[in-house]
């Protein structure tokens, strides 16, 4: 059975100001998500579930899924505030979607087989595709064994401001023990830092981080609901309370109930984490196309 890939879109309309703003960035009109389909397709997943919101359902089949078509099966899931466990209720003022976990849950019903999560409109490259592709396979019909692609922070910059980054703590076999947020990730005089307590501290280049490029079996379904329920017991009323793939990771590696294999890659990550990255992100994938690693059309 090949793997899947979940891609994680419900925060776009917000995001982008409306579908009709969805950015093509490739010369033929291409955005990020369709790089990420295409490497995908070539290394050899088989199928597609976007995780979207209901608001936007109809633009988003004309405008996105249609272009896949009759080359590989896709499936939609939408992630819904008021979409929780039994015995709940939650603030009838929150309007903020519950994280990326809650968005994870959602594809429970359609995913049956290892998945591959990543998000929308962040580039990872072939050979990201390639090492989870070939991780997924290796773990068809087992359980626990989970893996994430681990970028060089280095390669994760944005050259307009800081980024916040999962920096990844790894044992000497290449297991996560653990990913803790950082914030004001940038290269300043020569040095790369980030920002913690107001204080500048150096990174170590070749640290390795976390682009929410995350590989499971599909019994991770049942630890987030159990880790969700959790959540909720703790944040049902807030308002503005997060439910984040790390955090359930971070909490079953504890816990001892799975192992997270980091699979290195030297790919450079690019996206438009600030409206100032869209023209570079613009020539990054034309020279792609130069180059000959992508088509000039991709589908």
């Amino acid at each position: 059975m090949k793997p899947t890939l979940f891609i994680l879109a419900a925060g776009m309309g917000s995001r982008y100001g409306g579908l009709k703003q969805l950015d093509g960035v490739g010369p033929s009109g291409e955005t990020i998500m369709d790089y990420s389909v295409y490497d995908a397709i070539k290394a050899g997943f088989g199928k597609i579930v976007f995780v979207i919101r209901h608001d936007f359902e109809a633009e988003f089949k004309e405008k996105v899924v249609s272009k896949y078509e009759g080359i590989l099966p896709v499936e939609i899931v939408f992630q819904d505030i008021n979409n929780i466990p039994e015995g709940f209720k939650i603030n009838p003022e929150r309007t903020k979607p519950w994280g990326t976990n809650h968005a994870v849950i959602m594809g429970k019903d359609v995913i049956k087989e290892p998945f591959a999560v990543i998000n929308a409109d962040d580039y990872y490259g072939r050979e990201s595709f390639q090492l989870m592709g070939d991780f997924l396979r290796s773990v068809e019909g087992k359980k626990d064994c989970y893996c994430m692609i681990g970028f060089m922070v280095e390669n994760t910059l944005s050259e307009n401001g800081g980024v916040s980054r999962g920096l990844c703590e790894v044992d000497d076999n290449g297991y996560m023990t653990g990913v803790v947020e950082c914030h004001g990730i940038q290269m300043k005089d020569g040095k790369l830092i980030r920002i913690e307590d107001d204080k500048e501290i150096e990174f170590q280049k070749g640290t390795p981080v976390s682009m929410n490029m995350w590989g499971f079996t599909p019994d991770y379904f049942d630890y987030s609901i159990e880790s969700f329920v959790k959540f909720l017991q703790k944040n049902h009323d807030e308002l503005k309370a997060e439910f984040y793939i790390p955090t359930v990771v971070n909490e079953l590696i504890k816990d001892n109930k799975i192992k997270m294999k980091v699979l290195p890659t030297s790919a450079k990550w690019f996206g438009v984490t600030y409206a100032a990255d869209r023209a570079a992100t613009v020539a990054q994938f034309k020279k792609l196309v130069d180059d000959g690693v992508y088509p000039e059309k991709l589908f």
